[in-house]
């Protein structure tokens, strides 16, 4: 079975120009072009498009998405790694709705607002409980004090800071390279020290934290986007520098 692109755009909710660019971009090309000129789309270009426009919701850029397409060649895999991060997200958006009808109806008969039911879901606590269990309250509240002391410019620099890192494991990765090697040991000095500027970073801090890169789904997609395999390297690589150079 196969559809024109008019079909597949307006299926999709998008335009035939957009999915014309995702073709020019490789993202996305058409299963067969016919003597009209028109493109048609199979069920593999179906399924291709789906996990383009899951990416897209999750945030991703397109140069990212060709990223990820590439580097995951087993599309069911992939597509349960999406899967995981949207019932992530149903279950925060739940909490939201939740929420804002609890604040309607308090609202309209009177009753005491409390701050955890009206600020319940949203993005700036929704990490608290995890790291205060992993790592304790006082880790978390610094964090959190140093995170909102910081300008827009500031945080903004801070998470480009880390997609460059990020970009170069993936580099690494596409290498081949192994994590001990001196390319991979480069990178893992210039992570850690980008984990220093919120804590001092000690053998189990940072063996820890990079354990969940590959362990979490959340935090895998963020370097698995540059290549299938980046999160699990960055782990390892983590693991040969702290016992290297940090202590306890």
């Amino acid at each position: 079975m196969e559809w024109s692109i008019q079909e597949i755009a307006k299926k999709a909710g998008t335009t035939s120009r957009t999915l014309r660019h995702y073709g020019e971009l490789g993202l996305l090309e058409p299963s067969r072009t016919g003597s009209n000129g028109y493109r048609y789309y199979g069920q593999d270009a179906l399924v291709r498009l789906q996990r383009i426009l899951l990416l897209r919701e999750l945030g991703l850029g397109l140069p990212a998405i060709a990223r990820v397409l590439d580097g995951q060649q087993d599309t069911a895999a992939a597509l349960r790694g999406h899967l995981k991060l949207l019932e992530q997200e149903r279950e925060r958006i739940g909490r939201l709705i939740v929420s804002v009808r609890t604040t309607l109806h308090k609202t309209a008969t009177g009753e005491e607002l409390m701050a955890e039911d009206v600020l319940d879901g949203f993005d700036h606590t929704r990490y608290e409980e995890e790291v205060t269990q992993r790592w304790g309250r006082d880790a978390y509240e610094k964090g959190d004090r140093w995170w909102r002391s910081l300008s827009e410019e500031e945080r903004q620099g801070f998470k480009d800071q880390h997609e460059g890192i990020a970009r170069d494991w993936g580099s690494v990765a596409a290498a081949g390279l192994a994590a001990d090697s001196d390319e991979a040991q480069a990178v893992a000095r210039r992570h850690c020290d980008w984990l220093s500027v919120t804590v001092e970073p000690t053998r189990s801090y940072v063996i820890g934290v990079t354990a969940m890169y590959a362990d979490d789904a959340r935090f895998a997609a963020t370097y698995d986007q540059y290549g299938e395999g980046t999160a699990a390297l960055v782990r390892d690589a983590m693991k040969v520098y702290a016992e290297r150079h940090l202590t306890d």
